[in-house]
């Protein structure tokens, strides 16, 4: 049935963990932060495509869901990545599969404070498979707005393989007993005002000159709406209306023609507006974008999306000592950070650090709100994102940013962090070595 084993992928994008010592003294091995995503397994029953001539597959699946924010406000958009560690199915034929032709769509099942479900769709990248050989891991992403507060769990759903290779096969795999156990729990709080327009597509994948359904609610009652594909955040050739009956919803066809469609969105008046529109929702065309003329030779090139990753230069800090009677600053400096957000797509990313109380001799301690730092945040010629370091001032226990770069067209880049430290000591502190953990979080 393909399965893999031993292969996990990290919750979260990135953590790491110092250990501060005062006093000049060096302090224990570093601790890790945990994270609320957790890989989960599930029953999957997937159908293979006629030509391999076997029977459905009933099999175990192993995902995890993971988020850009795990803390969102309502309104705030959120991102969703469906990762599918180990397939349920394999290689359904006995030819080997080369790389880059797998094309993974799927659901995100949506509980709790609001509820519905997700269209995710992935890229077309994948290692090559070997005849009969196990599917490798692939991620699907998608996006959802924020509707209520509360606590919002999420859980994979249904998932289909679609692979382009002499002929177009997919392999459909659904949850055998929804739904699947919940892999990412956020926590939302009251925000603004809520656009209540969404839209789901009939498919989240097609060939060139297929037509999608696209349904959507929540629209101004009998108000004109535009469907139009997207990639990224330009508008494509493919285009098409629908009006919004007395309740605000619609249905209409969009055929996507334009192999460069990314998602497809749906919107009120002249121009894309996300304030009077939705989307986009992922879409991916599999095969078709035109012929090559007689003489001529087509040339294609990809970019592959990278990760999102920080690297520090060491895991422990000795800070200065201060005299007993007297008290003051224990000063010392960040060992240096470096992020590394080599995605390629259009979200940011923040940088923030949390720290345990001072621990020293027979029990004595000092508090965790008397650690402060004094941040500083480079960004590497060229790079598409500028990172904004974080506001100078107190880390605490419940944490603080140390720097972030915001959401954009198109994101990445390579960035130096650092930050000035100061443990403020009271003056009659009982003598001895105090050491504390700060860590750092990438999200």
């Amino acid at each position: 049935m393909g399965r893999r084993r031993g292969r996990r992928w990290a919750a979260v994008l990135g953590a790491g963990a110092l250990v501060v010592a005062g006093g000049g003294l060096l302090a224990g091995p570093a601790q890790a932060m945990a994270t609320a995503s957790v890989a989960v397994d599930f029953p999957t029953h997937c159908i293979p495509p006629a030509i391999a001539g076997i029977p459905p597959i009933d099999g175990t699946t192993s995902a995890e869901i993971t988020v850009d924010n795990a803390a969102p406000k309502v309104g705030d958009t959120v991102t969703v990545t469906y990762t599918v560690v180990e397939a349920a199915a394999s290689n359904p034929v006995d030819l080997a599969l080369p790389a880059d032709i797998m094309t993974p769509t799927g659901k995100v099942f949506v509980a709790g404070a609001q509820s519905g479900d997700i269209t995710v769709a992935g890229p077309k990248k994948n290692e090559p498979v070997p005849g009969k050989g196990a599917f490798p891991s692939f991620s699907m992403s998608g996006t959802f707005t924020v509707t209520a507060p509360g606590e919002i769990t999420l859980s994979p759903g249904d998932y289909n393989i679609h692979t382009g290779y002499i002929m177009e096969l997919d392999t459909p795999c659904t949850v055998t007993d929804p739904p699947a156990p919940v892999s990412q729990t956020i926590i939302a709080s009251g925000g603004g005002q809520v656009d209540e327009r969404s839209i789901r597509l009939g498919a989240a994948s097609g060939k060139a000159g297929d037509p999608v359904t696209v349904t959507g609610t929540g629209f101004t009652a009998g108000a004109p709406v535009t469907l139009a594909g997207r990639a990224g955040d330009a508008r494509t050739g493919d285009t098409a209306t629908a009006e919004a009956d007395g309740s605000g919803s619609f249905s209409g066809q969009l055929t996507v023609n334009d192999p460069a469609t990314t998602g497809i969105v749906a919107y009120e008046g002249a121009a894309w507006d996300p304030d009077k529109g939705a989307g986009p929702q992922p879409y991916t065309v599999t095969q078709g974008g035109g012929e090559t003329p007689d003489g001529s030779q087509r040339l294609t090139s990809s970019v592959q999306a990278g990760t999102l990753s920080m690297t520090q230069a060491g895991d422990s800090v000795a800070l200065s000592a201060v005299d007993f009677g007297q008290g003051g600053a224990s000063r010392g400096a960040l060992n240096t950070v470096i992020v590394k957000d080599f995605r390629g797509g259009p979200a940011g990313w923040s940088l923030t650090g949390k720290v345990t109380d001072f621990t020293g001799p027979g029990g004595a301690a000092i508090g965790a709100s008397a650690l402060g730092w004094d941040p500083v945040c480079e960004t590497k010629s060229g790079s598409p994102s500028t990172c904004a370091a974080g506001s100078k001032g107190t880390v605490g226990g419940a944490g603080a940013t140390l720097a972030s770069t915001p959401d954009g067209t198109l994101t990445g880049g390579e960035f130096t962090v650092d930050a000035r430290l100061a443990l403020d000591v009271p003056a009659f502190t009982a003598p001895g070595a105090y050491t504390g953990v700060l860590t750092l979080t990438l999200t």
